[in-house]
């Protein structure tokens, strides 16, 4: 744009204010972050997919974060925030948890297994290898939420249980290998148990390609800062209000919780997903 039409349009304030106001709708009316890849089912509940665990993002130092969160609903809604275990700090769930656990009720220790225990959430870079359902996703490198299942494959394949299996370096450009998903729909969950990695190989033949997936990947430190996380005080009125104030946490006594609880979905806005 040259000046002089800059500044024919500085006359046309009314267009820009318009522009920008929808442009800030956009945003607040938008829940999904591109940046992240999700696989795909059919209407059985089957997919396939394969990826590549990427190594840590140009200026981090770990291929990998974790974070702890609650979802549940209650009387008052849904729960669904970042537990500040995460941090190292106390969360008021946590504490909830504890307490219940603790006084020796079993229908106090059901409620504490089957509805507000914490879940674990790993996130990492992952170039989509082959991706049936959204071929356009290929040869892109994307974000990855993933759960304790695919982290324990991980693992796995960096400690092979037996001694002719070949360990596996899955963060790896050169010493990794391409991870093959299978989804499967069991007891109407997602369930990862038959995905597993390759065999090992370079991502690519081409080092300068390499560098440029490299740069390509996303920063995670942003996932695990503080700012992401809500005040200690601030969850504890949330959660006081899904509890309808049934339940008080902090340094006062946890009151009675009927057994008898509304159905549980960690996941109410996508498909249910059991370890991943």
């Amino acid at each position: 744009m040259s000046f002089e039409a800059m500044k024919k349009n500085s006359k046309n304030s009314d267009a820009l204010i318009e522009k920008l106001s929808a442009l800030d709708d956009t945003k607040k009316n938008s829940y999904k972050d591109d940046r992240f890849w999700r696989p795909q089912v059919d209407d059985a509940g089957t997919g396939t997919a394969t990826i590549r665990f990427l190594p840590e993002a140009p200026g981090e130092d770990t291929p990998f974060v974790l974070y702890y969160s609650h979802g549940f609903q209650g009387p008052g809604g849904w729960y669904i925030e970042n537990s500040r275990t995460t941090l190292g700090e106390k969360d008021p769930v946590s504490e909830m948890n504890t307490r219940l656990w603790n006084s020796g009720d079993q229908a106090k220790k059901d409620l504490v297994s089957q509805r507000y225990k914490r879940k674990k959430s790993y996130i990492s870079n992952v170039l989509v290898v082959d991706d049936p359902a959204n071929p356009e996703n290929n040869g892109k490198v994307f974000l990855y939420r993933y759960g304790t299942k695919i982290y324990q494959k991980i693992q796995d394949a960096m400690r092979p249980e037996f001694s002719d299996e070949e360990a596996i370096v899955p963060f790896d450009f050169w010493k990794g290998a391409n991870f093959k998903l299978k989804i499967r729909k069991v007891d109407g969950f997602w369930n990862y148990d038959k995905s597993e990695f390759e065999k090992p190989s370079p991502i690519l033949d081409d080092d300068s390609a390499i560098e440029r997936i490299w740069k390509e990947q996303y920063p995670l430190a942003d996932f695990t800062a503080p700012s992401n996380f809500k005040s200690y005080e601030e969850l504890k009125t949330r959660l006081d209000a899904v509890l309808s104030g049934k339940t008080i946490v902090g340094n006062q006594t946890v009151e009675d919780e009927p057994v008898a609880s509304p159905k549980v979905d960690t996941k109410p806005v996508e498909n249910k997903v059991k370890d991943e």
